[in-house]
């Protein structure tokens, strides 16, 4: 066992060896790890006494019937069962932070926009006061659709802790270090990574260098998983050896404790005597885990024509229909361009899909003006969109010899569902009231003429 110099006295396990002190690798493995020698029951689940005086619990991420290939679930040795986790509930108002369905009849989610970052506030915000919902889409209480959100956090939580039943979220940080202290071990996430933390996990979010802001896809819908590569074979794109899962962390700690539960699009905070962070050993492929993004290994066109932005996905969360996802997240990051007689920046297009994008730094290629670190655009279900006047000139007359696109890394939350924006999204002065305007300057080409410029 090593204690280490961790907030409010966690303890973890001795980690493993490399480079990724603390975590243990691979996407949907089926890991075990303790904190304690001999935590770890062997051989079974369940045995009538678990060492230490632990209680043995299962925390199922499907259903007890999912196929044994999407089945989900954790066992867990702890110091005291959930259920001392909980007292009465009281209902709680978190004004900023909404679930779908969110349709405000004041609001017109039809269009094409874009945000300049949201300014952090001077006043204190933690990971739950400080989340700021901008789309929506599906059906909470369906568990389908997903909702899009800005974090800014100023200040650790302090005795605090949350977990939502809802959905599981996908963190994107673009400032600043978090801390996610979770019952089955610690995340420290900085931009260029992501987390998964998934539904029913019960954490604690510290500020490692504040202020933090960044971005959450709250997936209502199946988890998210690596996308089929299918003719690309086993190699490229997201590999499962580069997720990394925390091994495991406790806390023993008697003292006046809030835990606050999102459910059902409603927040609800309960009162106890003690950390619920109380996980001494665990075994099972329901976990939280975190990526390096820069870990992304793109593949694309070598010889001409554009491939269609699927090729740059990194997760999915299927929806019911085929090859049509509750959610996709994709990743716009460095790369060489080398197709020859092509137009190289994403083309003009309208898409079943709703596309909300996010800059994490740098310059996206399609957009060279105004989508700067920190901001976010959306194009909605079957809106055209693509390159300003500016882009679209550039790529149409340059020179083509093999090109690096480099200082960028931009993403997409990409749903079948129309994304509704919320008050906040709409009314907030970070919105940029003349995007719209940004293809106004494109002009008529076409003059009956072969080969016209």
């Amino acid at each position: 066992m090593t204690s280490l110099s961790l907030p409010q006295g966690m303890i973890r396990a001795a980690s493993i060896a490399g480079p990724h002190e603390g975590y243990m690798p691979g996407f949907g493995n089926d890991f075990e790890t303790e904190a304690l020698p001999g935590a770890l029951p062997q051989g079974m689940n369940s045995p009538q006494k678990c060492n230490y005086g632990l209680y043995g619990e299962q925390l199922s991420g499907t259903a007890f019937t999912a196929p044994s290939h999407q089945n989900e679930r954790t066992w867990c040795y702890r110091i005291r069962p959930s259920v001392k986790h909980t007292h009465r509930f009281r209902k709680i108002d978190v004004p900023l932070w909404k679930s779908a369905p969110c349709i405000d009849p004041d609001v017109i989610s039809l269009g094409q926009y874009r945000w300049d970052p949201l300014p952090v506030p001077a006043e204190p915000l933690t990971w739950i006061t400080g989340m700021r919902t901008m789309t929506t889409a599906g059906d909470v209480n369906t568990q389908t659709g997903m909702a899009s959100h800005v974090y800014l956090v100023t200040e650790s939580m302090q005795d605090e802790y949350f977990f939502s039943a809802d959905g599981e979220l996908l963190v994107v940080p673009q400032e600043g270090r978090l801390r996610f202290c979770t019952e089955l071990g610690i995340i420290d996430l900085e931009p260029k990574e992501i987390a998964i933390l998934p539904r029913g996990l019960v954490y604690r979010v510290e500020v490692l260098e504040g202020p933090a802001r960044g971005f959450v896809c709250e997936n209502y819908g199946q988890k998210f998983q690596l996308p089929g590569r299918g003719p690309i074979g086993a190699n490229c794109m997201a590999n499962r050896r580069d997720f990394k899962t925390p091994v495991a962390a406790f806390e023993d700690r008697e003292v006046p404790s809030v835990v606050t539960v999102k459910w059902c699009g409603q927040f609800h905070e309960t009162r106890i005597g003690h950390s619920p962070l109380d996980v001494v050993a665990w075994h099972g492929n329901y976990a939280p885990c975190k990526y390096d993004l820069r870990s992304y290994c793109p593949v694309g066109a070598i010889l001409f024509d554009h491939p269609d932005p699927s090729i740059f996905t990194v997760l999915t969360a299927p929806s019911g229909i085929e090859g049509t996802a509750n959610i996709d997240f994709v990743l716009f990051r460095e790369r060489w361009m080398v197709a020859e007689n092509t137009f190289r920046p994403p083309w003009y297009h309208k898409n079943v899909m709703s596309e909300l994008m996010g800059n994490i730094y740098g310059i996206y290629d399609a957009k060279p003006k105004g989508f700067v670190p920190g901001g976010m655009s959306l194009h909605n279900c079957m809106l055209p969109h693509g390159p300003d006047k500016n882009a679209f000139e550039g790529a149409s007359n340059a020179e083509l010899g093999p090109e690096k696109l480099d200082q960028t890394m931009s993403f997409m939350f990409e749903t079948r569902f129309p994304q509704q924006l919320t008050p906040f999204a709409a009314q907030a002065g970070h919105l940029q009231e003349d995007y719209i305007d940004c293809w106004g300057s494109l002009e008529k080409k076409f003059d009956g003429t072969p080969g016209a410029k």
